[in-house]
């Protein structure tokens, strides 16, 4: 199987990542949590084997810490979350991958163990996807595209992985479930954080 991990980031800028976490712990500290975060994920991406596609939300870095030479750089498409996914996934397929991944950059529980079961567990069935304890997701696969899964979503809010799932079921395909993790988006989230400091 050709593999395709996408990873979807935003340009580190002060006033411009982490924003629901800046409103209490400053724009300052809420860039350097996202630095934090960017490391841990391009970590667990290098200890992965698979192709490494990086989607910039702004512009391409040839001269940041995501080494050309490791990860193939994109920009993202304009529009909402969906419409940017959908172009990923898309442009992996169209590169000739067979399974295709996405993952944030918002997670700091997660592992290379968790995204080789997620390609593992694509071998058996037509999704995976990891839930978010927001009741978004964290991780989310597919054999081909499905553009379904992408419409119609109200974004960031609770009701994103529970739609999702129906979605999958109304086209009748199987799916794969992770274990539940917890993105850093709050002041809360930061204990999760510090584990991997």
């Amino acid at each position: 199987m050709k593999n395709a991990l996408i990873i979807f980031v935003k340009n580190p800028e002060k006033g411009k990542v982490k924003t629901r976490l800046a409103k209490t712990i400053g724009d300052d500290r809420a860039l350097e949590v996202y630095k934090q975060l960017l490391s841990h994920t391009r970590h667990v991406a290098l200890n992965t084997d698979v192709d490494r596609l990086l989607f910039y939300n702004q512009s391409i870095n040839e001269k940041d810490d995501w080494n050309s030479n490791s990860f193939k750089k994109f920009v993202q498409a304009d529009g909402d979350l969906g419409n940017k996914m959908q172009y990923a996934f898309s442009t992996a397929f169209e590169l000739g991958y067979e399974s295709v991944t996405i993952i944030g950059s918002d997670c700091a529980q997660l592992t290379p163990k968790i995204i080789n079961t997620a390609f593992q567990d694509l071998v058996e069935k037509d999704f995976v996807i990891g839930p978010a304890l927001d009741g978004g997701y964290y991780l989310l696969g597919m054999n081909q595209l499905h553009e379904k899964v992408f419409s119609d979503k109200n974004w960031s809010t609770e009701t994103v992985f529970s739609d999702t799932i129906n979605d999958i079921e109304s086209m009748n395909k199987s799916y794969s479930e992770l274990q539940t993790l917890s993105d850093v988006d709050h002041e809360k989230d930061l204990d999760a954080l510090r584990e991997i400091a």
